[in-house]
């Protein structure tokens, strides 16, 4: 199975994407948008900006578990992921997103 996107909407009627794995497990989430056509533009973004490694900023939470950020070009948010336990497993998701979004197929579950 290929990586896909999935673009939905939430229980507050906002829509929201995820991109999914190959097996698929969640590697990034979007936050909410009033607007399907806002949601979708935010796709093309991640698309876009996975392409450069500098989009992507990882951090440490006070647990001591690992995540990261994918900004647009205007350091705003367009992505985030999932908590890892360690900081090679969240590197490893980096690379997925970095290799599966710019292909990825998207498909509208609104």
């Amino acid at each position: 199975m290929a990586a896909k996107f999935e673009l939905y909407k939430d229980k507050k009627g906002e829509f929201r994407f995820r991109l999914k794995s190959g097996n698929g497990e969640n590697i990034l989430a979007s936050e909410g948008y009033k607007a399907k056509t806002s949601a979708k533009n935010g796709i093309e973004s991640v698309k876009k900006n996975a392409k450069d490694a500098k989009r992507f900023e990882i951090k440490k939470s006070k647990s001591g578990k690992h995540m990261f950020n994918l900004k647009a070009g205007n350091s705003q948010v367009i992505g985030t992921s999932q908590m890892y336990k360690t900081e090679a497993a969240c590197i490893n998701g980096v690379k997925s997103v970095k290799t599966n979004a710019p292909k990825a197929k998207v498909e509208d579950l609104s």
